[in-house]
């Protein structure tokens, strides 16, 4: 098979077809993995070594001439449909092109955002971690021991067969993380999504968003962080809220606390608070001494507080969505409303 002859024939026919199908068919036939130059590179091994480069170089020179000349006949037919449209009575140039959609934050990176602007303004690091966290970090060092009770309410993903990789159940492990490299005092907050193995309903999901913060000093008190939920509060909501402390246990914290907000969607009652006019908010308190030592720091000498706030449920708060799965779904129709 001379490869300037069957240059000469492939370049004939590419010139004769008529449509871009057709166009794609002599490809598959002369440059396919059936085609014709793999037949002649098959050819290679059966000739004398000082045959094979030359052999080689004329069929892979071959391949790209045909190439480049299928190539030139695609533009033509290109130009083609270009000019016939141009023809057509309905063809207008003077007009604009079609606007491309344009995309937007979603409502969660939206509220992270914002979130993250106010406590940097504030003096906070923000901090990141992996999802796939190990046991260690995502229990034990947070004072959850293995038959703590707390995990019997913390369905967990395992990512092993022996219990030591876990996807992260909330973002306390980047705490703990940041307390082994940072000398106190410190301010840290740790946005981000994390997973529990849960059936899923209007208000629980698998996946969600969580922002957790941290901050380490001497003398640290209630007092402190009950001053930093109220400016988080003021941010979020932009004015001030009553805010209210009730006892709630958590591995982590001592004391612990659920703290409360006065709704801000209304005075006497609503869907939104239960008719209690209070928002249940977010766990927090005093960070556990146990969680300094595994943390690498004395408790003796200092001290700190901790709070854990859900941003997927801020998001349906404040654009007072009913259902948390609308915010992982996708569907276009929902986020274009943000």
């Amino acid at each position: 098979m001379d490869p300037e002859t069957t240059l000469e024939a492939a370049r004939e026919r590419i010139g004769a077809c008529e449509d871009t199908a057709a166009l794609k068919g002599l490809e598959r036939e002369y440059v396919g993995k059936q085609g014709v130059v793999a037949t002649l590179l098959a050819e290679i091994p059966k000739l004398a070594t000082g045959e094979r480069k030359a052999h080689g170089q004329k069929a892979n020179a071959l391949k790209q001439s045909i190439l480049e000349a299928i190539a030139a006949r695609q533009i033509e037919f290109d130009i083609s449909k270009l000019d016939a449209a141009r023809r057509a009575d309905d063809f207008d140039a003077t007009l604009p092109p079609p606007l491309a959609q344009r995309g937007s934050l979603h409502p969660i990176t939206q509220v992270t955002r914002e979130l993250e602007d106010l406590f940097v303004s504030m003096g906070y690091e923000v901090l990141d971690g992996p999802e796939v966290e190990l046991d260690h970090y995502n229990f034990e060092a947070l004072n959850i021991t293995k038959d703590h009770p707390a995990r019997d309410s913390q369905d967990t993903f395992y990512c092993d067969d022996v219990g030591r990789l876990v996807l992260r159940t909330h973002t306390s492990p980047v705490q703990v993380r940041a307390m082994e490299k940072r000398e106190p005092p410190f301010r840290v907050i740790a946005p981000g999504r994390v997973f529990r193995q849960e059936t899923t309903d209007a208000s629980h999901d698998h996946t969600f968003y969580q922002m957790e913060g941290l901050v380490v000093g001497k003398d640290i008190s209630v007092a402190h962080l009950i001053g930093a939920m109220k400016t988080l509060l003021r941010g979020i909501f932009g004015r001030d809220l009553d805010v209210r402390l009730r006892p709630g246990h958590f591995p982590f914290v001592e004391p612990g606390f659920e703290l409360d907000a006065r709704c801000p969607f209304c005075e006497g009652g609503c869907s939104v608070c239960k008719r209690t006019t209070w928002i249940e908010l977010l766990p927090c308190g005093l960070i556990h001494p146990n969680v300094l030592s595994a943390g690498g720091i004395d408790p003796e000498v200092w001290s700190g507080f901790a709070f854990g706030l859900g941003l997927s449920r801020l998001v349906m708060l404040r654009h007072e969505i009913d259902d948390v799965r609308h915010l992982l779904d996708g569907d276009v129709r929902f986020l274009e409303q943000f």
